[in-house]
């Protein structure tokens, strides 16, 4: 039996988030699994949702391999799902297969490095899908690390909006390490891309990407800038992480603006212009703000991976995966501002700096050390 430390999170009825790492013991791999030493794990958004979530870390109580912080109202309530589960972390890593079940595709991966998805990737262990994991041939661990979440989600709004006919994109909080992988598929498959963000150093980093439409919400014109962008391009499709706020409003604002100055003839239920948005994050944990200004043919919904993957079938997802793999080190490359060990990155320094999920400032995690 294989043995090694693993981190929890569990979160009570009574507000208490506690975030700890344990020894643990592995079972062994059966049928299509492989044991995976995982040697790297970022610390993406989508991790922080149960993570740390909206729990107070200013004042939580920090010790080695641990802290306890509480959950403020109404987060603790919408939580209640996980009341007293202890819950493992990390959506995504790679490392290297140790043991595997007795399948042909997994005997397959023994003593190579793979990526994968094993949603405990804060662990020294892992038990992982054979299906699910991508061979990384010469890359190395920390090079396939960030392999699955942020290409695999950026090549699935392209294919999203092939699939429903598009040929424009929407990105808000676009100057994010997925924003800027979404630069380059754009490029690659012809897509435009209309890229909003809120700093002026940012719109210079995604122009210095090739970036064509850059608009900057600070900006006193912003919605002049993107009626502009959104008139040039058709984009009436788009995809937000930020999740609270009006930054889908504004969007969709603008979207109909730029339908109603094509209109030849007055409508008092404004155009009839199929305007789309996806919220596929919560970067604002706060309620999402729609004031319909803009006619009757929006939709809002929900993006998430999984399922997107699950629906596309296994011969988009494998193409997906291909193209991923190719383009590891240049178009899919991520980058990081800091590597921790599992004890280190429940340090307050770490939690709070990785928690501002700040543009460009991803942590890694070297379960090994």
């Amino acid at each position: 039996m294989t043995t090694g430390k693993q981190l929890f999170t569990t979160l009570t009825a009574d507000g208490t988030l506690t975030v700890e790492i344990e020894d643990v013991t592995f079972p062994e791999p059966t049928g299509n699994q492989v044991l995976v030493k995982m040697e790297a794990a970022p610390i993406n958004p989508s991790d922080l949702a149960i993570l740390t979530s909206a729990a107070d870390l200013e004042n939580a109580e920090y010790s080695p391999g641990k802290f306890v912080a509480k959950m403020p109202e109404p987060f603790n309530t919408g939580s209640k799902a996980r009341h007293g589960q202890k819950l493992p972390a990390g959506n995504e890593g790679a490392g290297t297969v140790v043991a595997t079940g007795d399948s042909d595709m997994a005997k397959g991966l023994m003593g190579q490095r793979v990526a994968c998805v094993p949603g405990n990737a804060y662990s020294q262990y892992c038990i992982a899908d054979a299906a699910m994991c991508l061979p990384l041939g010469d890359h190395s661990c920390e090079d396939g690390a960030s392999a699955f979440v942020n290409p695999m989600t950026a090549l699935g709004f392209v294919e999203n909006a092939k699939m429903d006919g598009q040929k424009a994109i929407v990105h808000t909080a676009a100057a994010s390490n997925l924003g800027q992988m979404l630069i380059k598929i754009c490029q690659e498959d012809n897509i435009e891309l209309v890229n909003i963000v809120r700093k002026a150093e940012h719109v210079e980093l995604l122009k210095s990407l090739g970036a064509k439409y850059v608009v900057n919400s600070s900006d006193d014109d912003f919605m002049k800038q993107l009626r502009e962008a959104i008139d040039a391009t058709d984009a009436f499709y788009g995809f937000d992480p930020i999740g609270g706020g009006q930054a889908t409003d504004h969007v969709f604002k603008a979207m109909e603006q730029v339908a109603v100055s094509k209109m030849t003839e007055y409508s008092r239920y404004g155009s009839n212009q199929q305007k789309r948005m996806f919220i596929y994050g919560r970067l604002d944990m706060g309620p999402t703000i729609l004031t319909p200004s803009y006619g009757f043919g929006f939709t809002l919904s929900g993006w998430l991976l999984t399922p997107f993957l699950a629906n596309a079938g296994m011969e988009t997802v494998m193409r997906m995966r291909k193209r991923v793999l190719d383009n590891l080190t240049t178009t899919f490359a991520s980058s990081y501002k800091r590597k921790v060990t599992l004890e280190e990155m429940l340090t307050k320094e770490a939690v709070m700096d990785y928690r501002q999920m700040k543009t460009g400032e991803k942590y890694l995690v070297t379960p090994h050390g």
